[in-house]
């Protein structure tokens, strides 16, 4: 929990009295590599804490999986949409190797704001930094190449193009595998 409370104060003050208000809307589990966090269909009703490991959303459009975000350590990772609104989920959110979550549950989450009002800043501050990063993947393809948008990845998220395998990068960027290869490739010479 002291990463998740780093992190936390990292983005908002929070105080003891909140942060033990808030504790009860906290749990932890550890999923395998290939566990899912999030399955389309299903309403998201927490934000999750990503302790060790990492995770992918992606969707299933006619039996092919198109990965959208890739999630690390000491990020925040969600449902926007479902958790705002109850509405099921269009994707899903997935464990890419073995992975120590802390889960915030919704329900009490706003009962622990009620109490602490800071703790709603906090959720707000989290839910922000999920949608900065969702129009920073929405803007690569508005602005740039395929060897742009490898490029991009390599100045701003090295992580991504270590960890990350080249089948589920491939989809990220939206280029074929082939055309990965090529690219990278012409990086390294």
């Amino acid at each position: 929990m002291q990463n998740f409370l780093k992190y936390i104060q990292s983005i908002a003050n929070i105080s003891d009295t909140s942060w033990q208000f808030l504790l009860p809307a906290l749990s932890t589990t550890r999923l395998e590599k290939g566990a899912f966090l999030l399955k389309e269909n299903q309403v998201c009703d927490a934000l999750f804490f990503i302790e060790t490991g990492f995770c992918r959303s992606f969707y299933n459009k006619d039996g092919e999986e198109k990965n959208t975000a890739f999630h690390f350590e000491n990020e925040v990772v969600t449902n926007m949409n479902s958790f705002g609104t109850g509405e099921k989920s269009a994707y899903n959110i997935q464990a890419c190797e073995p992975t120590s979550i802390i889960i915030v549950d919704k329900l009490k989450l706003i009962e622990a704001s009620k109490h602490a009002p800071e703790i709603e800043t906090v959720g707000k501050k989290c839910l922000r930094l999920t949608a900065s990063k969702l129009e920073e993947h929405a803007s690569l393809f508005k602005l740039y190449s395929p060897q742009e948008r490898y490029e991009y990845l390599e100045s701003n998220h090295p992580q991504i193009l270590q960890r990350v395998s080249l089948t589920q990068l491939s989809s990220y960027l939206g280029i074929a595998r082939e055309t990965l290869s090529r690219i990278r490739s012409r990086r390294t010479n």
